[in-house]
């Protein structure tokens, strides 16, 4: 099948938000079980996920990094090469929240001057401990220029919506050349319209 485009994106963010559970469940939203604990992400880790836009293949490669500050030196060195970048909050711990600058700038400072952003709040399941208001993070994105989205890795909500709208905004502003074929690799399939009405610019969580 023809190959659209080769994409790497980015998951950043304090360590604990849900970045890992996130990934995994949009590169197998299939999975029976959630698993409540992970150990943290040593340095950086990624996945592989095949979707489909109009009939043509899109392979994305998904950067899970480290949220602890001693491992800035090694994940900063893959900002560079993101078409995309998700950053990342528990909406029940508003610290994370005020590390959002904080990795806005890294991104600036260390990736391309084309990355298209994503804001996700996770965790909104936890309504009951929900410390950070939607709205705050309507406008903190607002003021950074990208999309907001409430997300739950546990509930598998919102997470399709992130990764597909923030693909469709990469492949709208890009220009496209077809990367090699490689016969043989393997991930699991999505479709995304990109003639299709767009995806919702922002995405709160309906609990």
């Amino acid at each position: 099948m023809f190959l659209l485009a080769q994409l790497q994106l980015i998951i950043i963010g304090d360590s604990g938000v849900g970045k890992t559970s996130f990934m995994d469940r949009f590169v197998d939203s299939s999975q029976a079980d959630f698993r409540q604990s992970f150990n943290p992400t040593v340095g950086i880790d990624f996945k592989v996920k095949n979707i489909l836009v109009d009939d043509k293949r899109v392979k994305l490669q998904i950067w899970d990094t480290a949220g602890q500050e001693k491992f800035n030196s090694i994940t900063t060195a893959y900002y560079r090469s993101a078409r995309g970048a998700i950053i990342m909050y528990d909406v029940t711990r508003p610290q994370t929240f005020k590390s959002i600058e904080k990795w806005y700038q890294l991104m600036s400072d260390h990736g391309r001057g084309d990355v298209e952003v994503a804001l996700v709040g996770n965790k909104c399941d936890l309504n009951s401990d929900k410390k950070v208001d939607s709205k705050q993070g309507e406008n903190t994105a607002t003021e950074l220029g990208c999309h907001f989205y409430e997300s739950s890795a546990k509930d598998n909500l919102n997470i399709e919506n992130v990764f597909m709208g923030l693909v469709r905004n990469i492949l709208v502003n890009m220009p496209l050349e077809r990367p090699p074929d490689a016969a043989g690799d393997r991930g699991s399939t999505a479709t995304l319209n990109l003639e299709s009405k767009p995806l919702p610019a922002g995405g709160s969580c309906p609990c």
